[in-house]
């Protein structure tokens, strides 16, 4: 079910345009999820439409957010439990480096 989820979000997020889309396994660096999926959007607007587009297209098949974080700001967190999506404007992503922060930390 996860990987199925995973590459659901991952879909959702390719459909609309999401820039740069990374996917790191994250189980043995943090308690916090299994796996990250990281994007970026072009502007306020696009990363609250992939946002929309993944929770409209998840409650369909009646998966919800535990939680969504930081709608009307430059980096939404949406908690599917095992799996956390992070979308950014793309000054944000580059201000927060969540990649290399978790490299880093291997």
């Amino acid at each position: 079910m996860e990987n199925e989820l995973l590459n659901k979000i991952i879909k959702l997020l390719e459909d609309k345009k999401a820039i740069d889309l990374n996917t790191m396994d994250v189980k043995e660096k943090t308690t916090l999820a299994d796996y990250f999926v990281i994007t970026s959007g072009t502007s306020t607007t696009h990363i609250r439409a992939l946002a929309d587009n993944v929770e409209v297209e998840l409650k369909k098949e009646q998966i919800y957010p535990n939680k969504i974080e930081g709608y009307n700001t430059e980096w939404i967190l949406m908690d599917y439990g095992d799996i956390v999506v992070h979308i950014f404007t793309e000054n944000e992503r580059q201000n927060y480096n969540l990649e290399e922060l978790y490299e880093r930390n291997a």
